[in-house]
């Protein structure tokens, strides 16, 4: 790759070059103060005893704006089905918060009592099992980073026909990272003894919805996890306490939380749940029945819609990819609307299912331009363009919407949402 793409994208050894100044050092901030020899009086709060130590630790007051943008869809008619978005533009890193976290929930949060909650592995094995969480605790457990994504993340802008001028809360925020750690699937499928003919298993939550979904018996013994703690913490209410499925890669719903019971079947259940709002239809006609894997995906997070930029000169443009398939491979971003492309930074490590951070340095000279990302992951597979992607689904699809996300700068610095 070059030192410069166009619309004044660089590389890291062009920025270390000077290459964006003509051979000047590079600086990013404006608002940096030369450091003056004087006197000058110490702030207040050096001056006095500061605040005790407390039990939980809590964000900073001038802080309380970081937080998950909320919708009721069915506010009037069902207040219980709802959802909150993951503010990506106010987060760095790649671990999300616990208390950050997406939601979605379609019968409400249920208060469960965790000494009496119960998970059930019966259908055809040779020894149903029942469980309660202390017995669970008691089994050698392991941790991996994982994202989870709503099959319906990017749901307005799969079927607005223009682009709405919101942030990336609204737009993507249904998808979250963090560090999952509980019991493999396998070895409490093997206790149990499944008979040959277990091809599938029916995980259902105790949520007032019952929520159910039908998982490949290789899927459960390949990598699905029976997840008990979150970033280290047991698992929070509303992301399925005090247990639930971790199913890497595969859509939202089908990591059903507060799960009370896994039948084992010859085959799957059709439930309401995976045959309505989780098929997908085509624009042929045909319908996709079991979409489980979330496809490749990026997000420029800063920045993006609804933010303003402090003038010309140089940013760094930073973003997710994630890919339900395997790892990211790689990410290129274009700030002229996809004439030309740049190689960005990859965070390390990179994991497989599991967001990756990016990063490329862009000189602004401040004229409009048109911000894109498109991710690669390590199946071989490219985000498709808006285009590419309607062309495939029925209008009136939402999931699995993993279009190139576009971002319009406009002179005076106002970032807004766009289709490329």
């Amino acid at each position: 790759m070059t030192a410069f793409a166009g619309g004044g994208l660089l590389n890291r050894r062009g920025l270390l070059k000077g290459a964006a100044l003509g051979g000047t050092a590079a600086t990013f901030s404006q608002g940096v103060f030369e450091v003056v020899h004087a006197e000058a009086e110490a702030p207040e709060w050096t001056t006095i005893p500061g605040e005790e130590v407390r039990g939980y630790g809590l964000p900073a007051p001038q802080e309380a704006e970081v937080k998950r943008t909320l919708f009721q869809i069915y506010e009037d008619l069902s207040p219980e089905f709802g959802f909150s978005g993951t503010p990506l533009q106010k987060l760095r890193g790649a671990m999300t918060p616990n208390g950050l976290h997406f939601e979605v929930h379609h019968g409400g949060r249920p208060e469960i009592d965790p000494e009496q909650h119960r998970l059930m592995i019966h259908g055809l094995v040779e020894r149903p099992l029942q469980f309660d969480l202390a017995s669970l605790d008691r089994y050698p457990m392991v941790s991996r980073v994982h994202f989870i994504e709503c099959a319906g993340n990017g749901f307005l802008n799969a079927v607005e026909s223009e682009p709405q001028d919101v942030g990336l809360d609204v737009l993507a925020g249904l998808v979250s990272n963090a560090e999952w750690t509980g019991v493999p699937l396998s070895i409490l499928m093997e206790e149990a003894g499944v008979k040959p003919e277990g091809k599938w298993v029916i995980a259902i939550g105790a949520d007032a919805a019952g929520l159910s979904r039908s998982i490949p018996i290789e899927k459960i013994m390949a990598d699905g996890m029976l997840a008990l703690h979150q970033n280290g913490e047991r698992i929070r209410p509303e992301q399925g306490y005090p247990m639930r499925i971790l199913l890497p890669g595969y859509e939202g719903n089908m990591n059903v939380k507060w799960v009370t019971s896994l039948q084992v079947t010859s085959q799957p259940a059709y439930t309401r749940d995976e045959s309505g709002a989780y098929s997908d239809p085509l624009a042929d006609g045909n319908v996709v029945r079991f979409s489980f894997t979330m496809g490749v995906k990026s997000v420029i997070t800063h920045p993006s819609g609804t933010m303003t930029m402090n003038g010309p000169g140089l940013y760094g443009i930073s973003g997710l990819a994630w890919s339900g398939g395997g790892a990211i491979e790689r990410v290129e971003v274009s700030a002229d609307g996809g004439t030309s492309w740049a190689d960005a930074d990859l965070q390390q490590p990179v994991l497989s299912k599991s967001l990756t951070r990016f990063t490329i340095p862009w000189r602004w000279d401040g004229s409009p331009a048109r911000l894109l990302s498109r991710a690669t992951d390590s199946e071989g597979h490219t985000q498709p363009t808006r285009a590419d992607w309607k062309a495939r689904y029925h209008p009136s699809n939402i999931n699995h919407y993993n279009a190139i996300q576009a971002w319009d700068v406009t002179p005076d610095g106002k970032v807004a949402n766009a289709y490329a």
